[in-house]
């Protein structure tokens, strides 16, 4: 909320209270007297809903009754936050109606008349036309509620937290409800891994492949908000099982030029951000670039893996110990422009474009291997690098109409992401050691094209429709390498070793989803969506992939209904399908242990998920509660697959062989008082896991319980210092074949705006008490024993400067349609959570 924001609020409740403290003096205080003259009074009401011009509520509006022959007032009123008022008691007579806010010319609607019968008028929708309010060359931001409970998702508003100014997007979704991001930045929803994440309601082919490093793309300050939607509707694509996480990056919706400049220095990270927008008439331009530098991350691994030969003899013993140094440097550069022909008429487009370098040292790696013929060690340097770029081009149409609501867009996407995972291992152990290098080089394109429509039926129900076609092509181009002694590198042949992998995915879909407002406060909305998939893969060396084509029926439903004392009462069903991604397709061999390798699995199918929620919120001025209950069941779930090469190598792959269960419950409330303002949550759940092997020896299942807790507060120092704090805690995790330990974060951060608030400067410190945090993991099979500790110093202290200059006016938003390609499964590549050492 700016800054004119407030000043209409304000302005909002001066003006309904001095319009109902004159409507009380003027009006009787009792039923009228009949004595005399005096014409007998009834008493009437009056109601409806305020909106804006793109059906959005706007609240704190301000109604006000004025006598239809001299504008006397009579009666008024203010909006609440879902934009509805009602006024009672309105005594006999012609009147009429004026609704305003700061920023909107003012309605009138009437007259309407009250006879001794006591007649009630709704008034339904009525909605409100933006005017051009000039604001003295400044724009800033006024609090409005950190987190939002809207009918089908819950919003963080992320611009509200200071403490994550100089992160990036997984500080942010740290702090969002239902959500758990673990040290590595792998994220999960309600405990599942298999979500889709849209950046401003659009795929992203960056999301397509490792969900962690993306997320490092993006930094914390261009986050405007986060919707987490647990039980989409049938527009949605039928992709992610958990569920759909939406980033939304800051916007500019404003008329004239402005330049913002954002810079952060830390112990372990800095960053520079520089935006610019222009606005005039019909067309508006964005241009903005942000960079982030991350050094100085130290961390270690201690790990012991034990090989036995299924009946408890032991095999192999060994540990690996090793100091790390890990830096990254991420960007993110954009250009967007709109144009609006008319009101009817409107298009749109943008490029995004982002880098990303991710670099891991492993010093004087010792491994120390123990079986029957003795103990050997080996000394290593291992040297890992991530980095990609990427683009996304994208541009809308929209055809809105004279009939509220009606609506026809064409949204078009391509994306594309080119990636390296590279590793070399050095061996300082011998005279003459050999050395090895794997490189992987990998392309993900994606072409949408989508076209929706919307036909309001009434004022209390809505049609939609659409159809959407998702081509995508992935391939991952890898080889490897040795070389003994001071000789060049040679490839080592073989089709497993280095290869050319093509896959191909065509997606095509069709949804119809209606929604009508019932009698007794009850909403629904329902809806089904068909998906119908095809996919061929090749190998440059070798045979063709057989993978059938593929339809799927996802239904959706959603019902709330508002009861009293402002609670409400919601219910969710939803089919999901979670197609694998490129991290568990690929494969590409991941050998930078060579005790404990990695490949993905081509011929994967998706995995579907039924999902079941309730909930019940509660909100009111200053203080929000939801408590929701969930019970989610997936079949195909894509589990990890281990065995033993040798007598001390393990071999990671994966298949559709596991059972995924979770009973749970969600809660989380905010309270707002004076200076102070506190809100946090729990999720917690039970899982089953199981991979519904018959083989006793390979067979896995695991149950427990996960919850995660985190705690936000705000306290105002003074008009221009605020201080902030966050915390986090996640307990162990349950793994089919073992279990994480748990791990917890904190924040704390102090800050002051400039004056006319044109910028602010402050101090933040992450886990300042206690530095270093360990992160333990746990796998046990008949086979196999492994143990990892890593080690991860989080202490961070950071300077943070913006500054904003410009002038400013206010303008009507516009309505955005976005592509929303929600149909990968993401999460970290090994779905317990354990990462290659």
């Amino acid at each position: 909320m700016t800054l004119k924001h407030s000043y209409r609020l304000i302005a909002a409740v001066i003006i309904a209270v001095l319009s109902i403290s004159v409507a009380l003096a003027q009006r009787p205080s009792g039923p009228p007297s009949t004595s005399g003259s005096s014409q007998k009074v009834g008493y009437g009401k009056l109601g409806g809903i305020v909106t804006d011009e793109n059906n959005e509520p706007v609240p704190f509006a301000t109604i006000r009754v004025l006598n239809a022959s001299d504008d006397k007032l009579v009666n008024g009123t203010i909006a609440e936050d879902d934009g509805k008022w009602v006024i009672r008691n309105v005594p006999e007579g012609e009147f009429r109606i004026v609704i305003s806010f700061i920023g909107y010319e003012p309605l009138n609607k009437g007259p309407f008349k009250v006879t001794g019968k006591g007649e009630s008028y709704d008034l339904g929708s009525t909605s409100l036309t933006s005017s051009t309010t000039q604001l003295d060359q400044v724009v800033v931001e006024g609090q409005r509620e950190l987190i939002e409970d809207k009918v089908d998702r819950i919003v963080y508003n992320a611009s509200q937290d200071l403490t994550t100014a100089g992160g990036d997007a997984s500080d942010v979704l740290r702090r969002v409800p239902l959500l758990s991001v673990d040290l590595d930045g792998n994220v999960s929803l309600r405990g599942s891994n298999n979500i889709t994440v849209l950046i401003d309601g659009k795929p992203s082919t960056i999301t397509a492949g490792n969900l962690a490093d993306a997320l490092r793309q993006i930094p914390a300050d261009e986050i405007e908000s986060v919707e987490v939607i647990t039980s989409p509707s049938a527009r949605y694509d039928a992709e992610g099982t958990g569920g759909i996480i939406n980033i939304i990056t800051k916007k500019k919706n404003l008329e004239g030029g402005t330049l913002s400049v954002r810079t952060g220095v830390g112990y372990r990270g800095s960053n520079l951000g520089i935006n610019a927008g222009y606005r005039t008439g019909k067309l508006g331009l964005s241009l903005g670039g942000n960079g982030f530098a991350g050094y100085n991350i130290l961390g270690s691994l201690d790990n012991e893996q034990i090989v036995t030969d299924g009946i408890g003899n032991e095999l192999s013993r060994t540990n690996q110990f090793a100091e790390t140094v890990s830096s990254r440097i991420s960007g993110r550069y954009n250009f967007g422009w709109d144009y609006s022909f008319n009101k009817y008429h409107f298009i749109g487009g943008g490029v995004n474009y982002r880098i990303f370098d991710s670099r891991n040292d492993q010093d004087d790696r010792l491994t120390e291997i123990t079986d029957v013929s003795g103990t050997r060690s080996l000394l290593q340097d291992v040297f890992t690098l991530s980095n990609s770029n990427s683009v996304d081009i994208n541009f809308n149409y929209i055809r809105s109409f004279e009939k509220k609501g009606k609506e026809i867009s064409l949204i078009s996407l391509y994306s594309q992401d080119t990636r390296n995972n590279d590793f070399t291992i050095e061996n300082l152990t011998g005279a003459n050691p050999s050395d090895t290098k794997n490189e992987n080089n990998s392309i993900n394109k994606e072409f949408t094209i989508q076209l929706d429509y919307v036909e309001p039926i009434g004022e209390k129900a809505r049609f939609e429709t659409g159809v959407k076609n998702i081509s995508r092509t992935v391939t991952s181009d890898f080889q490897l390498f040795q070389r003994q002694g001071n000789e060049a590198y040679a490839e080592v042949q073989g089709a497993s070793l280095g290869n050319f992998f093509t896959y191909n995915q065509n997606v095509s879909a069709g949804f119809v989803s209606g929604l009508i407002e019932l009698p007794s406060n009850v909403t629904l909305q329902a809806g089904g969506r068909y998906e119908y998939t095809t996919i061929t893969a090749n190998f440059s060396e070798g045979t063709d992939l057989e993978i059938a084509d593929y339809g799927t029926f996802v239904p959706s439903v959603n019902m709330s209904k508002k009861l009293k004392n402002n609670l409400t009462l919601k219910f969710g069903y939803s089919r999901r399908i979670a197609r694998p991604s490129l991290q568990f397709l690929n494969p590409n061999i991941n050998a930078a242990n060579p005790l404990d390798i990695s490949q993905g699995n081509p011929d994967l199918l998706p995995e579907f998920t039924n999902q079941f929620e309730l909930s019940l919120s509660s909100f009111k001025r200053s203080t929000s509660l939801n408590i929701s209950a969930f019970v989610r069941s997936t079949n195909g779930s894509i589990q990890s697959v281990r065995e033993t090469i040798g007598q001390d190598t393990v071999y990671t792959t994966f298949q559709n062989i596991g059972e995924e269960d979770a009973y749970g419950i969600n809660a989380f409330g905010s309270i707002r008082k004076g200076k102070i303002t506190l809100n946090g949550g729990i999720d917690a759940f039970y899982a089953v896991l199981t991979n519904n092997i018959d083989d006793p020896l390979f067979n896995a299942q695991n149950e427990g319980f996960v919850f995660n807790t985190r705690l936000f507060g705000s306290y105002k120092l003074t008009d221009r210092w605020v201080l902030q704090m966050f915390g986090f805690y996640r307990s162990s995790r349950v793994q089919l074949q073992g279990f994480t330990n748990p791990f917890y974060i904190y924040s704390l951060s102090i800050n002051r705006n400039f004056k006319n608030d044109k910028g602010s400067i402050g101090i933040g410190a992450n886990n300042f008490a206690t530095p270093r945090s360990l992160l333990d993991s746990e796998i046990t099979t008949p086979f196999l024993a492994q143990r990892s500790t890593r080690e991860l110093q989080l202490l961070n202290f950071r300077l943070n400067f913006s500054y904003r200059i410009g002038k400013l006016k206010q303008r009507a938003a516009k309505k955005v349609r976005k592509v929303s390609n929600d149909d990968l499964k993401e999460g970290s590549s090994n779905d317990d959570g354990n990462q290659n050492r």
